[in-house]
């Protein structure tokens, strides 16, 4: 199944002519695909046994165990796009996209040339999204574990003189990187390794990304008597799709990826 999603493009203002028709724009809309075909579950057999021996809290154990490795799946579905952002492929070597120092220079693959993240190459890719109108609300920035060691090392994001927090706001008592120039930081280690073993920590706008539902994660239980025990499975059915993959006449650009260590 899938469903087709309209990919509206921005229309140009014209001037108007006194006594004469306004000037129409012919409709050029575009539309992207998104196939729901990403089916995944997690399963395990609760013993008898284990069932009336073990505390009663272990069933909600698993329930939550279930609920965070779907999560973590689809979390890394919709990281994987990032391959994707301007106007990449869907190959790993991640060729459009650009080093961590500096924001600038293209990653290569087969030379690795990643590095870690600066201040001047989240500024650049920030001015990426700028340059090409890509709205400023809704903004993310997501890093892998190693690079938020480093942004927590760089004083400009941390110190009372740059940062105005105090007490417990302080980044350095909560370890919390919080806003970065109005883009909001999200730490996971789901950041997607590619070719040449960098990390793509990508800077996106929510609307570049689609996750579409058609079952969110459910749970269920079937007795199974040739076991002597219970079936718990969890699953859930979703598609994922870039929407706006950049370069294309219209459509703002929706992200960038800097490759690091």
């Amino acid at each position: 199944m899938s469903i087709i999603i309209p990919v509206p493009t921005r229309a140009p203002a014209t001037a108007k002519v006194a006594a004469t028709a306004v000037q129409i724009t012919a409709d050029t809309e575009l539309q992207i695909t998104v196939a729901i075909d990403q089916h995944w579950q997690v399963s395990r057999l609760i013993e008898d046994i284990a069932d009336v021996q073990a505390l009663a809290s272990m069933r909600r154990f698993y329930v939550d165990d279930f609920g965070y490795s779907l999560a973590n799946q689809v979390d890394t579905s919709l990281l994987a796009l990032g391959r994707e952002f301007n106007n990449g492929t869907t190959a790993l070597t991640y060729s459009t996209a650009f080093i961590g120092s500096d924001g600038t220079t293209l990653y290569n693959s087969g030379t690795p040339n990643a590095a870690a993240l600066t201040d001047a190459a989240i500024r650049r890719t920030i001015q990426r999204l700028d340059d090409a109108d890509t709205p400023m609300d809704r903004r993310y920035f997501v890093i892998a574990p190693s690079q938020r060691n480093v942004l927590m090392g760089l004083d400009r994001y941390t110190i009372f003189n740059s940062v105005g927090e105090a007490g417990r706001g302080n980044t350095i008592r909560n370890g919390l990187i919080g806003d970065l120039y109005g883009v909001e930081v999200f730490v996971t280690s789901k950041v997607e390794t590619a070719t040449g073993a960098a990390r793509a920590n990508l800077m996106f706008q929510e609307d570049s990304l689609v996750l579409a539902e058609q079952l969110k994660v459910r749970t269920q239980t079937q007795y199974k008597q040739e076991y002597l025990a219970d079936l718990m499975t969890a699953d859930t059915l979703y598609g994922t799709q870039i929407l706006r993959k950049g370069n294309v006449a219209g459509v703002a650009s929706g992200g960038f990826a800097l490759m690091t260590p």
